[in-house]
């Protein structure tokens, strides 16, 4: 949807219990086709306000008094399906990040993100899209994949010789993330990617990624 098909303003609530940060989200997110409806400073107050406001977008931070942020979501998305909830905080650790998604986020922002990319961040959520950067989506994808325990196309013995590492990258690399990418997500050197990426093309004879993820989803 583009802004100037909205029929009216995108709606935004934000959780945080930082008076100066409250201000700069403001004003980043400050745009014609998007306005700041309510504020909260805690998960308590936001529990009473969002379900009157209704916004589009809520933006919560984790570290909260009282109820953190990952606990407001798990409250707060069954009464508001129509709310798209992002988390902006300063935590990226796994245990937030995936807690928050579990329990209905549909984004995970870091409060380092730059003015501009978080109206375009704010505007994507409203729109559907995942507000997310790739990395921490990768991290994501990763630890989905470790607890479901599922190995695609299990039937290609290829795929069998693949080291759980190998596995990992080949399974990001599936993603379409850059080494760089894969690399932060999985918290090792560019370096470190590129010699299992070489690894992965090597074992499964494949000659190139693009080669290698026809063979992640399809036996021989």
């Amino acid at each position: 949807m583009t802004d100037v098909a909205r029929s009216r303003h995108l709606r935004v609530m934000l959780v945080d219990d930082h008076p100066l940060v409250r201000a700069a989200v403001r004003q980043a997110i400050t745009a014609p086709d998007v306005e700041m409806v309510a504020e909260a400073a805690t998960a308590e107050e936001a529990l009473l306000i969002a379900p009157q406001v209704r916004p589009d977008v809520l933006l919560v931070d984790i570290d909260l008094p009282g109820m953190d942020g990952v606990g407001l979501v798990r409250e707060l998305a069954p009464r508001l399906p129509e709310t798209r909830i992002v988390m902006l905080t300063v935590s990226s650790a796994d245990r937030h990040l995936v807690d928050a998604i579990r329990y209905g986020a549909r984004g995970y922002l870091t409060k380092n993100l730059p003015p501009d990319a978080l109206l375009r961040a704010v505007r994507g959520a409203y729109d559907g899209e995942l507000a997310m950067p790739r990395w921490m989506a990768a991290r994501l994808v990763h630890h989905l994949a470790e607890t479901s325990g599922r190995v695609p196309n299990a039937a290609d013995p290829a795929l069998g010789t693949l080291t759980t590492r190998e596995k990992e990258v080949l399974h990001l690399l599936v993603e379409g993330l850059t080494d760089r990418e894969i690399a932060r997500a999985l918290t090792v050197s560019p370096r470190t990617v590129e010699t299992h990426v070489s690894s992965v093309l090597h074992k499964l004879g494949a000659r190139n990624r693009a080669e290698a993820a026809r063979r992640y989803h399809e036996p021989d």
